[in-house]
């Protein structure tokens, strides 16, 4: 996307980005040099990116994807009433209300390898048969024969949590 920097005497510190007309439009302080707008500049586009990521999330696609892996790991068995997008976990990448059938998935997980997002769905659905995180519940979510490579990619993002 084309960028355009409009520097401002009025402006003091701040730095601000928008889309115009689609154009990665920066408002920067006159004073500020290039070298030191670079890596501001940089970091706006990343987060507005990610926004613009988050609101591409489709609960569809989601809702679709969870349906092929419980046909693939669970032999289509499985039944909920949801599966959605989420943006308030900020702490967890899913979570699983068995009794009311409905998963969610945090919006964080948009931007991870496909593969990660399959293992978190396999983890929610399990869920479903499992409530706890006892042996029988591994056992489902181990079916999935990237579980481990998973794991190990949110453990060193900082999202997953070792448990037995």
């Amino acid at each position: 996307m084309e960028t355009r920097i409009v520097r401002s005497r009025k402006r003091a510190k701040t730095v601000s980005a928008r889309e115009v007309d689609g154009v990665f439009e920066v408002r920067a302080p006159a004073h500020m040099s290039d070298s030191e707008l670079e890596p501001v500049v940089q970091k706006l586009m990343e987060r507005w990116q990610r926004r613009r990521d988050k609101q591409a999330l489709s609960d569809a696609d989601l809702e679709r994807r969870a349906r092929e892996l419980n046909r693939q790991y669970f032999n289509g068995k499985l039944r909920w009433q949801s599966v959605r997008w989420v943006d308030n976990q900020n702490t967890r990448f899913g979570s699983c209300t068995p009794g009311q059938g409905t998963i969610r998935i945090s919006h964080r997980l948009a931007t991870m390898p496909g593969f990660v997002l399959d293992y978190v769905l396999v983890h929610e659905l399990a869920h479903l048969l499992e409530a706890n995180h006892g042996a029988s519940f591994w056992r489902l979510v181990n079916q999935y024969p990237r579980t481990e490579r998973a794991r190990g990619y949110l453990m060193a993002a900082g999202l997953e949590i070792v448990e037995d």
